[in-house]
């Protein structure tokens, strides 16, 4: 019983980051109608400007946070106006070509720059962690969980409390409708990729304490994300977070009770059940189309 609350507290951990990032991929699809392959690369980029102003630079670590997710606001609008605006008007296929350009362009400028060797972050606090009874609660573990509890509730009063988040809302179900209710669709679009870009660079942050600061990362941790989406029922935000802590739970028992080796392809295993099976996801629903 130890080992399983134990295994259960890392799985879900492990589980916040694809949710983060998996929320990412939801609110890009629901305002653009296309999957953004590169938003892993997000948390990688992150990741890797922690590293330039917190260990080469040697500045505090709160104040390279903050630069970091500033710089990721700004890679937001970059990347919205670089790689979605230009192909707004095309159908959705050459704009997830764009993303993956986009992605295989910013691992290999990475790597050119840093190189393969990867790179150690510390994390936020001095402490490792606390032991409560049987179970040992590691810190960053505990931070990336308090950080996910706080978003979610941050998005649950933002979309459904502030105009704004009413305007994303209605700019997501329905672009010419909202922009015949004088909402700007491309500034709400823009917002929508930067907050993407944040929420990919927190999670990479967070995240990287506890991985190794590398050129793959955010693949890997995209295509868990991607996963967690299709489980929770692509386009649902609840879904994103449920399936995310889901398949974090399931991977940690996978690797813990069957094989670390192949602790990766858990994940797949459960998404191929779920689009045999239950192919809209847990939140989605099944569309009738009429003859």
């Amino acid at each position: 019983m130890d080992l399983v609350l134990q295994l259960l507290f890392t799985g879900i951990g492990i589980g916040a980051v694809y949710a983060l990032v998996a929320l990412g991929f939801v609110l890009i699809f629901r305002a653009t109608n296309v999957v953004n392959f590169a938003q892993g690369e997000f948390s990688m980029v992150a990741a890797y400007l922690m590293v330039v102003f917190s260990v080469d630079l040697g500045w505090p670590y709160w104040l390279s946070f903050l630069i970091a997710l500033a710089g990721m606001a700004l890679f937001g609008v970059i990347f919205n106006l670089g790689v979605y605006y230009p192909l707004r008007n095309r159908t959705y296929l050459p704009v997830i070509i764009a993303t993956i350009g986009a992605s295989i362009l910013l691992s290999n400028s990475v790597l050119a720059i840093y190189g393969p060797q990867p790179q150690v972050l510390q994390g936020w606090f001095d402490t490792p962690g606390i032991q409560l009874g049987p179970v040992y609660l590691d810190s960053q573990y505990l931070l990336i969980i308090g950080v996910t509890i706080l978003l979610v509730l941050f998005n649950f009063w933002f979309f459904e409390k502030t105009l704004l988040g009413k305007k994303l809302q209605a700019t997501s179900q329905d672009k010419e409708m909202a922009s015949l209710l004088g909402i700007s669709v491309s500034t709400m679009i823009m917002i929508t990729f930067i907050y993407s870009a944040v929420l990919g660079g927190l999670a990479g942050i967070l995240v990287a304490p506890v991985l190794f600061v590398s050129i793959q990362m955010g693949s890997t941790i995209a295509l868990k994300a991607f996963a967690a989406t299709i489980i929770g029922g692509f386009g649902d935000v609840a879904g994103a977070i449920v399936g995310g802590l889901a398949l974090g739970v399931i991977e940690t028992f996978g690797a813990a009770y069957i094989s670390v080796p192949y602790k990766d392809g858990f994940a797949f295993l459960v998404l191929i059940a779920f689009l045999v099976f239950r192919p809209q996801g847990i939140f989605g629903e099944r569309v009738a189309e009429k003859a």
